[in-house]
């Protein structure tokens, strides 16, 4: 589990430029993620990443179409 939120960090942290209280931030709220997840019986490392990415990227907005500049024009 330490190993898949490394890799999110890592990952994370090459795409959002944010100083280090926002990191730790958000370190600690992808941590309690991906627990609940492990805990639930996800065991794939791969998987872990992926989803705990995709969590810190909807909780910063970067993953919301309008706010990334569509239009739908």
């Amino acid at each position: 589990m330490q190993a898949a939120i490394d890799r999110i960090m890592q990952t994370y942290d090459l795409l959002a430029n944010q100083t280090a209280a926002a990191s730790a931030e958000a370190r600690a709220k992808v941590t309690d993620y991906v627990r609940t997840l492990f805990e639930a019986g996800e065991k794939d490392e791969n998987r872990l990443a992926v989803c705990g990415l995709t969590y810190l990227r909807q909780l910063d907005g970067s993953s919301d179409p309008v706010k990334a500049g569509y239009t739908g024009l």
